[in-house]
């Protein structure tokens, strides 16, 4: 996609009431999205396959912005090794309703080894465990949708 076209996106999203529009020609992708005015967000170039001019998109998702920053840590959880969400899903603690947890408190793990699943977009991604360690603590129960950073576990 060439810049010409990109700026003609541009300019059709600012004339229009879009939020944002993403147009997909082949392997390229641009993906636009308008900022209310007055909200200052730092930005950062997306990652694409095949080489192509980036858009320019947020870096801070809609709760950080809101709150002013990161995240903050639960309170609850224990010291450790926090094991996060790598994406926006539905977490499984097991390979299928029949079977036991991959994983129970009080159990040694292996770095590599599978601590739960995550279905996304009817994709099911392994969650494992990136230290060895004894499981500590399981934040999240079976079926639970979870957002992306989301604390999973906690190995000590």
């Amino acid at each position: 996609m060439d810049l010409r076209k990109i700026k003609k996106l541009i300019d059709l999203l600012e004339e229009s009431n879009l939020a944002e529009i993403e147009i997909k020609e082949g392997e390229e992708s641009v993906r636009l999205a308008r900022t209310p005015k007055g909200v200052q967000v730092a930005a950062a170039p997306i990652m694409q396959a095949a080489p192509a001019p980036a858009p320019v998109m947020p870096m801070h998702g809609p709760t950080e912005a809101a709150s002013g920053g990161a995240p903050k840590p639960a309170a609850d959880l224990p010291p450790g090794h926090v094991v996060r969400a790598p994406m926006v899903g539905t977490f499984y603690a097991s390979p299928s309703p029949d079977k036991p947890a991959f994983v129970s408190v009080g159990q040694a793990v292996k770095a590599g080894d599978t601590l739960g699943i995550i279905e996304a977009m009817k994709m099911f991604n392994p969650i494992e465990a990136d230290v060895a360690g004894t499981v500590l603590k399981v934040m999240v129960e079976n079926g639970q949708p979870i957002e992306f950073d989301q604390p999973l576990f906690v190995i000590g």
